[in-house]
This record gives structure tokens, sequence and C-alpha cells, in this order.
């Protein structure tokens, strides 16, 4: 257990581990206890994982320490995408949120060291961006849960592990310095690791720590939307002309006549390009980790553990958009040079792909975006074993608070123009009009809106306590039953959101000077490459346009006033408290069938749920003037609910294994979603409403499978699964709010409108999902002498589902996040100096979300190659050279047809050089 050892993570690299193995953190399996010497190879840690999910009872995948940094990813999210069934959500070129199965990332509940994971955001979703995975010695994604797993995962749970001192044999010390660059910011990052560990005979102490820094350039013709022609249709009084106009214009080039304008379904059939935008992100992130365990051993009756995970995840990011709204409120249409009215006839749309407009809103926008999260996680747990009783204690909070500032200077010139889709989005260009501009060459032309500085502030605590009791059975009466466990697990999570928002309209407070004085050329401007560095807009793709504009840093500099502050508005606040107590039993049976090992788990999980929402609520002036006037509401919510499951493996064979599972789960509504306040959308015409009444979204679901497991480490694996999902959270329309005055930035009147109220709603029905996911680890030297070392580790996952996204038009979409097809594929090479890995992710289309609840956007397809070579140098030191997107693919999305593009987005290539040892 001393011999020296290699990984390509500073965890992997100490982990030379006596490792537990289908052991659930809240001991709801049998433990069993295997000492394992891990070198730090990903051979070995594929191995160690196969032996994982092998003595699991339900279905589930692992990943070690050493294959959780053995590609190059840049944070926790991306060192998941490699397991079965798992997908990830990117964000320029950065993972951020995880699917299992392709499942929206709601739907996965995640938990750390047995805690719920506090993260920041609005809703339950873990943003794994801002976890290092240098931190983290294992993952395990359980897809059948047991009744003795906190519930909340209709996809899965993913179960984070971080190290201990014992899982360790003496001391250790190991570290890695990295260095990464990208291509198009052409900037070189940093990132350092280490951790140290040693074991005094009864006593144990762990420290790991995990530092680094990612500056990203990302490009991108995105923000292009479609604007139903009901924008102008619909309008009356002194936008009559617009209404007219766009009515003569449409019925003219395109020979369609408008029979009712006020009809929404008949006039949102008729759409335009609302927006095309150029924008460049250089997003700066400075995020370190940390993790401290100390342990008390006196017997192998009792344990005593005190675990600690802090960080904190800094995210700068400077945008830089020049955009043209067609659909700007003093606008319409002036000429259709060209329109579809063929790819979405199933749908009676037209669009209006290409069209000269009266007078466009073209804008420069320089936004910052700030955020910082800290986030906190402290157990204390128990392990004792009082004569036949296993006992497991725990006690924990988990927390994460969030500051938020963003920032829009905003500059406007209204001017005919024409805007048009492209192969890869839109463009805006001059129109006939004598009166048009040239969006990017104009800066005289740009007047000052405002500069609106934005506050927001989370604070996200939970806290839980549970107590677990199992023990082992002998009956001569019922033989079978080998196990029983039975527990409690209570807890409080509360989430808080503060906001405030402030604009700067002149030089003092409550000076409104520069509106419609000051222009672009009064500040200072610099070419796009000089704001964000590196090579020219989208790298030189043909089309794309260079422009000049104010930078983030002269503005804050500049135009914020001497005591400019932003104070949180009372009206936005809210809080949500959620308790929940749970009380859970189940058995283990073994038996034989025909000679065949049988074990079964059988349990049942009953949950009591109360939840308490505060907010604020517009109600009607008391006083008899006119307007609204924020009021301070709360009120309680509850459920119950008993949670069945059942998991069952039968070994066929020494090497074949039958595996089943079904139970019913369940995954709650965002906290967001449940606060007791009322939001408005001025560009939508809507109040949205929370609902503390929403009950969760509940799946009955079963899978069944066969595993076959090869000497050699090799696994060939097929399940097949169904879920029958009801409840699922939608927005409906529930009321009307009659005459509400609309104002345009500049401080004129839109216009007076009905504006819909649209709350979220367990949706009547169930749906249902299934698919079949596979998987083949094979290493290729079982086949011949000549192949050792090389091998494959691939898994596919395919889904089809009855569920539908919720389109007002009645256009059939698959929910939000969910993809048909995903797979990865691995092949690698292994020997005792050298190691190669190239590994190509695939994630097929899916919904992102649906513009104004009409029209879906998709997600194209994307896949991505990734390599990761290493060398060890010495006995102790070890070079490694890793690649991010080395093929430099581009993100793309569009609006319901591929001939509709939204969105092209390219972040570039990343490579990172590494040393690593362990000394």
């Amino acid at each position: 257990m001393n011999k020296m050892i290699f990984a390509l993570s500073p965890i992997a690299l100490a982990m030379t581990a006596t490792v537990a193995l289908a052991q659930d953190t809240n001991g709801s399996e049998e433990q069993a206890m295997e000492e394992i010497v891990v070198t730090g190879s990903y051979v070995k840690s594929l191995e160690k994982a196969i032996d994982i999910k092998r003595s699991s009872i339900g279905f589930s995948d692992s990943i070690v320490a050493s294959d959780i940094a053995d590609f190059p990813e840049q944070n926790l999210a991306e060192a998941l995408q490699r397991m079965p069934g798992v997908t990830i959500e990117r964000n320029k070129g950065l993972g951020q949120k995880v699917n299992v199965r392709s499942l929206p990332n709601e739907f996965t509940f995640v938990s750390i060291n047995n805690l719920a994971t506090a993260s920041g955001s609005g809703g339950r979703d873990v943003q794994f961006d801002m976890f290092a995975s240098e931190i983290i010695q294992s993952v395990t994604v359980k897809k059948s849960p047991t009744a003795a797993d906190e519930e909340g995962g209709i996809a899965g749970n993913v179960q984070i592990t971080t190290a201990r001192p014992f899982d360790y044999t003496g001391r250790k010390l190991v570290g890695s310095v990295e260095g990464a660059y990208n291509d198009i910011s052409e900037e070189t990052d940093p990132k350092i690791s280490f951790l140290a560990s040693n074991t005094w005979d009864k006593f144990g102490a762990l420290f790991s720590f995990s530092h680094s820094e990612r500056t990203n350039r990302t490009d991108s013709n995105s923000g292009i939307n479609f604007r139903p022609l009901s924008r102008w249709l619909s309008k009356s009084g002194s936008g009559q002309w617009q209404s007219d106009q766009a009515a003569d214009v449409l019925a003219r080039d395109t020979g369609i006549v408008i029979n009712d304008r006020k009809d929404s379904d008949e006039t949102s059939r008729v759409v335009f390009i609302d927006k095309d935008g150029n924008r460049a992100y250089l997003n700066d992130q400075s995020k370190w980790g940390a993790t401290a365990s100390l342990q008390y051993k006196p017997d192998n009756n009792l344990t005593l553990t005190f675990d600690a995970l802090l960080g904190s995840f800094d995210d700068h990011e400077d945008e830089y958009d020049a955009a043209a709204y067609a659909a700007s409120s003093i606008s319409t249409l002036e000429q259709v040079h060209a329109y579809d009215s063929d790819t979405l006839a199933d749908y009676g749309i037209t669009i209006l792909s290409d069209v000269s407009y009266a007078a466009t809103q073209h804008e420069f926008l320089s936004k910052e975006n700030s955020n910082k999260t800290d986030y906190s996680q402290f157990s204390l747990n128990v392990d004792w074993r009082w004569g036949e009783w296993d006992i497991n204690g725990l006690l924990g909070y988990s927390g994460a608070e969030r500051d938020a500032e963003t920032t829009n200077l905003k500059h406007t010139a209204y001017a005919p123009s024409r805007t048009r889709f492209t192969s890869t989005g839109a463009e805006t260009i001059p129109s006939d009009n004598e009166n048009t501009i040239d969006m990017f060459n104009s800066p005289e032309s740009y007047s000052f809106d405002y500069y609106e500085v934005n506050r927001e502030a989370i604070s996200d605590d939970k806290y839980a306590a549970q107590l677990d009791f199992s023990r082992d059975l002998n009956l001569a009466f019922i033989p079978a039953l080998s196990q029983v466990q039975f527990g409690l697990r209570y807890t409080d999570k509360s989430k808080e959101r503060d906001y405030g928002s402030n604009r700067i309209t002149g030089p003092a407070e409550g000076d409104s000077s520069w509106s419609g004085t000051r222009v672009l050329t009064d500040s200072q401007l610099n070419t796009l490459s000089e704001l964000t560095g590196g090579s020219g807009f989208l790298s030189g793709v043909a089309g794309k346009a260079e422009w000049s504009q104010i930078s983030n840093q002269w503005a804050r500099s500049n135009l914020r006033y001497s005591g400019f502050s932003v104070d949180f508005t009372p009206s936005e606040f809210y809080r949500v408290d959620e308790e929940v107590i749970a009380l859970y039993a189940m058995t283990n049976f073994e038996f034989d069938i025909a000679s065949m090992p049988v074990n079964a788990n059988v349990g049942a999980r009953y949950l009591d749920t109360s939840v308490l929402s505060f907010g604020y609520h517009q109600v009607q002036n008391s006083d008899g003037s006119t307007g609204y006037t924020p009021e301070p509401v709360s009120k309680e919510g509850s459920y119950t609910e008993l949670l069945p499951s059942l998991n069952l493996t039968m070994e066929i064979t020494d090497e074949l294994v039958f595996r089943a599972a079904a139970s019913k789960t369940l995954m709650r509504p965002a906290l967001t979603d449940l606060a007791y306040k009322r939001s408005v959308s001025l560009n939508e015409f809507k109040y949205r409403d929370g609902n503390p009444d929403l009950k969760p979204t509940y799946a009955d679901q079963w899978e069944m499978g066969l595993e076959y497991y090869m000497e050699e480490g090799g696994i060939l694996a097929v399940s097949y699964f169904e879920k029958t999902i009801e409840g699922v959270v939608r927005e409906t329309l529930t009321g009307t709010v009659e005459g509400v005055t609309k104002y345009n930035d500049n401080g004129t009147v839109d216009g007076v409108y009905d504006f819909d109220v649209y709350q979220k709603v367990n949706a009547d029905g169930a749906y249902d999902v299934s698919g079949f996911e596979f998987i083949a680890q094979l290493p290729f030297g079982r086949f011949h002498q000549a192949a050792e070392g090389f091998g494959i580790n691939a898994n596919l996952t395919l889904l089809d589902t009855s569920l539908t996204g919720a389109s007002d038009l009645g256009i059939p979409t698959p929910p939000e996040g969910l993809a048909d097809q995903t797979y990865n594929v691995t092949f690698y090479f292994e020997n005792d100096l050298f190691d190669a890995r190239i590994s190509y992710n695939y994630k097929d289309k899916y919904v992102e979300y649906i513009e104004r609840d009409m029209y879906p956007v998709y997600r194209d397809a994307y896949g991505q190659y990734d390599i990761s070579m290493g060398y060890k140098v010495t006995e102790q030191v070890k070079v490694t050279l890793e690649g991010i997107n080395i093929t430099d693919e581009v993100t793309q999305g569009y609006t319901i047809s591929p001939a509709f593009p939204s969105m092209y987005e390219k972040s570039g290539r990343r490579l990172t050089l590494g040393v690593r040892g362990n000394f």
C-alpha cells in the first residue's frame, strides 16, 4: 500500500485507498469492503467503477477520482459528461448543468456527502461550473432509488463524495500545476491543486485545495428571435398608422390578408425577425475549492467524521452587443423582400425572412455581468456498530450566498434598415430608404438612453438531520430475509432573494440631461478586438463586422456619479421556506431461483412537506388613484406522499447479471415558482405570479437490463426503462389585467394594453418517457496480445417520449432540455510510461426554451472531441497535455426549423499543459 502512485488528478494521485463498494452514504446497503490499490491509471479507475456498479443493488454508474479528472474538463459538469446517460448543457463553451438520460436538468437531484447541494441559483438545479473536479473523490449517478435515498430525482440522483483520511494508508502529499490556453482570447490560465492527508492511530486529517482561473472569449450571432406581427397589427389610437401600414405591406408583398387584427391566433402565425444581434463575450472566472476532513476511529465499531467543503466562484463577463430591434415601438413594415410560407406550413406559420422596416431600433449595448458565489458545507457523521445494529447519524448544513451585479449601457439610433436571415443567423444592412444608416459605422447617430445597474442577492440555506438503523438477520422462519433498515430524515430549506435597480441618465442623481443630448462619440470608443482581446470577431468568419463601442471599465469609472448606489427594492423581495420530514423502511432478501442467486431490496418512503412563501403582490391603490402598489403577502402549502421502491439483481452466471427496478419518485417545484409574488414582462405584455400551492412532479418508473462482466475489467450492458410522468409544472394563462400603461425606455407612452396573467401550475394528464441505454467497456487485449493496452469505453442513450412542451400555438415539441439521442465514445491506450485518450461526446438537438410561449427554440445537435495524453518522466513526475474541443466546433440553434437560425456561437479550442507528481 505504500507504493508510489500516479494519476491525472491530485486526488487520484493520492488514491492508494481502501474503497467502500456498494455502500450508500446512509448505509442503505450491505457494506462490502475491498482493499484496492489505484495506480492512477485510467484503466484501473474504469475497473473500480465497474466493481461499484456490479455491487450496487440498483441501476447506477460511478466514476472514481482518477477518472473524474482524467480528461481536460473545466469543472465538475464536464467531468460527469462521460458517464452513461449523462450529458451537459453548455454555455459559451463551458459545461454548466447536468442532464441524466436527457431529461431536463431540474429533474436531477444532487447531493454532496449526503447533503442536498445549495448553489445560489433561483431554482433547485445545481450550477456545476462552480465546483472544481479536483476536490471530488467519486460520483455515483443512481437511476433507481431505494427508500433510504433522499427523494427528489425523476431523472436520477447524483451523489458526490469528497475524500476522507482513512480512505488512505499513511501520509499522502500530492499536487499539480497546469496552464490552459484559449485560441480566441489568446490567454493562458493557471490551475494549481494539492492534497495532504495523514493518519495517527485513531485520528486522521485531510485537506485538499484547488484554484483555477479561466479567460474565454466567445463570439456569437445570437439573440435572433421570432416576433408575431400582432406587435403592430393590434395597435390602435396613435399607433393605428402602424397597424394599417403593416397590413397593407403584408397584403401587397405576400398576398396575406389579415381578417381580424385582434385575433392573436391569426396574427401570431405571421412572424418576422424581432432582433438580430452580434455579440462578443469576454469571460473571466476565478474559482477555488477546499475540503477538510477529520476522523476519529478508536476501533472498527465507531467512526466519527467531520467534513467541510468550502469554495468561491467569481465570474465576471463583459458583453458587447450590436443589435437591431426591428420591432421598435415607432416602426412597422416597409417592404417584404422575401418570405417563407412552406417550411412551417403544417403550423400555418409564415416567416417574413427578409424585410425593410420603417424605424429599426439599433442599439449598442455595453454589458457587465459580475457574479460571486460563496458556498460552504459542513457535516458531522457517526457510524456506530452497537451489538447487532449499525447506526448512522448525520447533522449537516449546506449554504450558498450569491451576489450579482449586472450593468447595461445603452445607446440607440432609430432609422430605417433591412434585416434578413443568413446561413448562420441574421444580418442588418442599410435599406433603400434615403434615411437609412450603416448600423456598425454610424456612432454619431446613437443617442444615450441610460446606464442601468442591477443588484441581486440570493441566500440559499439547507439543514439536514438523519438517523439510520440497520441490522443483518438470520431467521430460521424467514431465511431469505437478510437485513432490515429504517430511519428518519428532517430537512429545512430556505431561499431568499433581494433585487434592486438604478438608472443613470445624467451626471448627478435625478439629472436626466444626458437623454437626447449625449451621443456615442461623446465617450471613449474602442474596437471590439481592443475590448475583448484576441483575434477579430468570430475569428474572421466572412460577413461579420468589427465595430467600436464603450468599454465597461470606462463606463464604470466615468459615468457613475459620486454617491451612486443601488438599493434593494422591497417589492422585489421573496422568500420560500420548506420543511420535510421523511420516514423510511426497507428490507433486503437473499435467495436462489434455480441455483441463481437473487438479491432484492423492497422499501417505502413517507414524506410530509410544508411550504411557507413570502413575497409581494400588486394591488389597486386604496386611495382611489390610478396604478398599483406592492403589498406583502404570504401563503402556506403542503403535501404528503408515499414512495415505494423495488430493486433486484440475479446472477444468471458468474459473468451475466440480470437487474430490475421499479419505484415511484418525485421532483419538487423550483423555489422561485413557489414564491408568492408577481413579476412583469413588459415586452411580452405579461404578469407572472408565483404559486405556493404547486405540487411536485411525480414519476412511476421501472427498468430492467442485462450486464455481462469480463475478467479483464470490461463490461457489456443494456437496459430498457420507462417513466410515466404526471404533474409537470407548466405556465398557463390564469387571468387578465386591463388598461396597463406601457412606457418606452425614453419615458414616452408606448400604449395602453391588456396584460395577461400567467402562473405555474401542475398540468393535467400523464406522459410516457422510455429509452434504451447501452454500455460497452472493452479492453482490446482480451482479443489479441498485440492490442494490449488499447480499449474503448462507450455508452449510448436513446429516448422516446410522448411528453410535449407548452406552445400556445399547439406546435408539438419535446419538453425543454430533452434530447432523443446521446452518446460518448473514448478510445484509449495505456502502458507503464505513456497513456493517450480521445473522446467524442454527442448530444442530439433539444428545445432550449419556447419563445413567447409559442415558438420552440432548439439547440442544434452538438458533438465535441477532447484529448488527453500523459508521459511519466520519473517515478514521481508526470507531464500531461490535454485539449478541449480540438476540432473547434461551433454551437448553433434555430427556431422550429434549421431554416431559421437563432444562434451561431464560437468559443474556440482550449489546450492544457500540466505537471503532476506524488512526493
